[in-house]
């Protein structure tokens, strides 16, 4: 892998979602912190991280029929959630290779102990899914559709591999409507997290300064709605979590 030493600095950082290789970086930024990824995610979110995507499965309102595909998939956390509630078959699809075997380990640990459906992991690009058209039921995605290169591309894609009367299910980090919160979750998020969980995961992409000014600098709530409306979802709606820490949204392919 080429060298990522401070991939990320001040410049760059100024807006990250501008960066013409961002692409790049940030499959290298993941596949440095792959090992402290889940300890990193349970500390700094206070363990509502699996609190949000239990609220995602919820969201999805899964049959036994469904097919569910979770883009940006990681460790799977979000992907052994859907394959708990018992669809027909769920897959993990992520573009950082590093991070899939970590999803299979967990994934087998899961079925020995719970008897769930083994899900299937593949290594794909959430702008370019390796699936045909209106081949799932659900598509997911967790607290990636910031980090994909170009957000509205991968919409378009998330529609084209639902049925018709699919959901797209997405998980994002927002900021909280109340001015005191927002100051105090900002302190948090961009003083104390980075440099904490850089000293946990030992890296040295700066992914977790990539990380608050990632979230700080994306779209907000209504122009996430409208990107959603304008790549074909109908019955387009958010749900706050945590003050508005987390943000899920829900659509409906027509």
């Amino acid at each position: 892998m080429a060298e990522t030493s401070q991939q990320w600095d001040p410049t760059l950082l100024a807006n990250p979602h501008a960066v013409a290789d961002k692409r790049r970086r940030v499959r290298e930024m993941f596949a440095a912190i792959a090992p402290s990824y889940d300890l990193n995610n349970r500390l700094h979110s206070f363990w509502q991280d699996q609190r949000w995507r239990r609220k995602a499965v919820k969201l999805a309102q899964l049959k036994p029929s469904d097919v569910v595909v979770d883009v940006a998939c990681g460790t799977g956390d979000l992907t052994l959630a859907f394959a708990g509630a018992k669809p027909r078959a769920a897959y993990g699809i992520d573009f950082t290779f590093e991070m899939l075997p970590i999803a299979k380990r967990k994934s087998e640990i899961s079925d020995s102990q719970s008897q769930i459906s083994n899900p299937r992991y593949v290594n794909g690009d959430a702008q370019s899914l390796p699936l045909p058209d209106a081949c799932c039921d659900v598509v997911s995605i967790a607290f990636g559709i910031r980090n994909v290169q170009d957000p509205a591309k991968a919409l378009v894609e998330f529609r084209r591999v639902l049925r018709p009367g699919g959901r797209v299910i997405i998980l994002e980090f927002s900021l909280p409507t109340n001015a005191l919160l927002r100051g105090l979750y900002n302190f948090y998020f961009k003083q104390i997290l980075p440099r904490t969980a850089t000293w946990i995961s030992g890296d040295k992409t700066g992914a977790y300064r990539y990380l608050p000014q990632s979230v700080n600098t994306f779209i907000g709530r209504s122009a996430m709605m409208s990107m959603m409306r304008d790549a074909g979802f109908g019955q387009v709606e958010q749900h706050a979590m945590t003050f508005g820490v987390c943000v899920g949204y829900r659509g409906v392919r027509g």
